[in-house]
């Protein structure tokens, strides 16, 4: 007897994505490690409490398996074959994906998933006019008609109608929100199709319409490079650098112009433009915060372009932010060697090993990356951020020093070095080191980067105030820091124990209770507010506060200490330092609406 109800008949593309919700949307309660091997259960109602399951820790890989078995035995449930279908997309198991949307789309040709999909598909094996009859059954809305159209668009220049391509593109005219999406595949397709002098006017509506798209400008950067205009492309990959510098794709390009190498187009075949449309759809999905559409798009792009580096970039990305660690590195690992991306993309490979737990992996992998890469600074800057993850402070502030002197000359970039310098020197009890390190950040980094100053300034003045000294010059360190940062609980926090050093003990209720209400869980937060009420007579609340940063996880030095209040309640503190100079307390600060 089927266990689900046959309720999804004739939905498409927005009721698919819901029913999808569950594998990507619900809390993750459980991870697959490397060493465990699925089998599936004995049962229709296990295998689909298994995928149900496996989908609500976000595991697609899980799900699929467990769907897959779920099939075979109840094949004609049309709501088990739609989540299996969406399962098999989001894993990236085409072929079946494929199969399921064939039987789906036989059973309700108006689903516009199955539909997209196999249109993608057929547009993959050059079956063009097939691709455009499974386009035009989709459902209709601005979306549906954006991607339906440009894809079309490429069926046409794939058959070689370049006239009729660029005709169906130009429906979209009156959709100013798509102007850039259509002028750049207009220019792709026209150059594709052999016609220059419209490739270049539509390239150049692109690019004065958004110069700052990395896509836009490499690929208009290539078209001119290919017609012997090295300076002008030149031009444009530099007032890119400029707005974003160092970009690896960027710095890649220019670097071969100046050694007058080739420049191969961004696009050569209708499968590579219709690709290269999946993936910007799938960088609107990510940056929207849309996972299950953006790993829909960038799957169904990867079919058609398996090299393609910056749907693998943020196809990795996405599994990152979902906490998918050993899926973005599988990911990653898939970026083609020569790609200029991947370094930056093996870098983040290391920082997954971390994430997952396996940090002497971690470790190892960066440090062969380094002996690959001597001169890289962004290996050794990694690596450093391993070991001050894993607490090797020592370590951490002698690879910071060998990134520091690969850069030779800072610049105002490099402030983020001297910062984790100094934090790993003050954590190694370094001090004049560390002090020396973050005066040097607060120097170079840039007024434009708030968080970044009020970050610096921040862990500057707390080490002051956490050590009696320079109380009157932290006080006003910590003053602008929370101007920069008002929703920072941990500078709040800051601020509060410095009132607290001060003697200024409502005061530092006052603001210690908004740095635990911003940041509830934090140990040294609680356990400063204990110290607060303590001193202000609420000491019930102060112990209640201390239990708080007991059950917090607070490192072992600061729990024995953080017990021994419990037993015994607060010492006496040696006199507050003196302050008849610091300014007169701070307004409230707003508190969160909930925005």
């Amino acid at each position: 007897m089927p266990i689900l109800k046959k309720s999804f008949a004739r939905k498409g593309l927005p009721a698919l994505m819901l029913v999808a919700a569950g594998l990507l949307a619900a809390p993750a309660v459980a991870a697959n490690t490397e060493d465990e091997i699925l089998q599936p259960a004995q049962s229709l109602e296990g295998n689909f409490l298994s995928a149900y399951v496996a989908g609500s820790a976000r595991d697609t890989e899980a799900a699929t398996i467990f769907f897959r078995e779920a099939i075979q035995e109840d094949p004609r449930n049309q709501e088990l074959l739609e989540r299996a279908f969406v399962a098999f997309l989001a894993n990236g198991s085409m072929n079946e994906a494929v199969r399921a949307a064939e039987r789906l789309s036989g059973q309700d040709s108006s689903n516009n998933l199955a539909q997209f999909a196999l249109a993608v598909r057929a547009l993959k094996g050059q079956k063009y006019a097939d691709a455009r009859t499974r386009l035009s059954k989709g459902a209709r809305g601005r979306q549906a008609d954006l991607t339906a159209t440009l894809l079309t668009a490429w069926t046409y220049a794939g058959a070689k109608d370049g006239k009729q391509a660029l005709a169906t593109v130009d429906k979209l005219k009156n959709e100013r929100a798509f102007d850039q999406f259509r002028e750049y595949h207009a220019a792709l397709i026209a150059d594709v199709v052999g016609n220059p002098v419209e490739a270049e006017k539509r390239f150049k509506a692109a690019y004065e319409g958004e110069r700052n798209t990395l896509q836009v400008v490499d690929a208009y950067g290539r078209f001119l490079a290919k017609r012997g205009r090295k300076d002008e492309a030149l031009k444009i990959y530099k007032a890119f650098d400029e707005a974003a510098p160092r970009h690896p794709i960027v710095r890649a390009a220019m670097k071969a112009l100046e050694e007058d190498k080739p420049l191969l187009p961004l696009v050569n075949t209708a499968q590579d433009g219709a690709a290269e449309l999946l993936y910007g759809l799938g960088v609107v999905g990510n940056t929207q915060g849309d996972e299950l559409t953006a790993i829909i798009y960038l799957r169904l792009g990867l079919d058609l372009k398996g090299d393609h580096p910056l749907a693998l970039v943020t196809l990795g990305d996405v599994y990152e932010r979902l906490k998918q660690y050993d899926k973005a590195n599988a990911i990653f690992d898939r970026i083609p060697k020569d790609s200029p991306v991947r370094p930056s993309a093996d870098i983040s490979i290391g920082h997954n090993f971390e994430l997952m737990g396996r940090g002497d992996d971690a470790i190892a992998h960066l440090e062969k990356l380094m002996k690959e890469r001597p001169d890289d600074v962004e290996v050794v800057m990694a690596l450093g951020n391993v070991q001050r993850s894993r607490k090797k402070f020592a370590e951490a502030a002698d690879t910071y020093d060998k990134a520091i002197k690969l850069i030779g000359q800072p610049e105002r970039g490099h402030w983020i070095l001297y910062f984790y310098r100094g934090t790993s020197y003050e954590r190694a009890k370094q001090w004049d080191k560390a002090e020396a390190d973050l005066k040097k950040a607060l120097e170079l980094v840039p007024e434009g980067l708030p968080a970044g100053r009020a970050q610096v300034m921040n862990y500057l003045a707390y080490s002051w105030v956490d050590q009696n000294m320079n109380i009157d010059e932290a006080f006003k360190m910590l003053t602008k820091a929370v101007e920069l940062a008002p929703r920072d609980g941990m500078i709040i926090d800051s601020l509060g124990w410095a009132y607290y050093r001060m003697g200024r003990y409502d005061d530092a209720v006052r603001e210690l209770e908004k740095a635990v209400e911003l940041k509830p869980g934090d140990p040294t937060i609680n356990d400063h507010l204990g110290d607060a009420y303590w001193k202000v007579g609420r000491k019930l609340e102060a112990k209640f506060q201390w239990d708080h940063a007991k059950n917090s996880d607070p490192e072992h030095e600061e729990l024995v200490k953080i017990l021994k209040k419990i037993d015994n309640g607060l010492e006496e503190d040696p006199k507050p330092a003196a302050a008849e100079n610091a300014p007169p307390p701070q307004p409230e600060v707003p508190k969160h609406n909930g925005g």
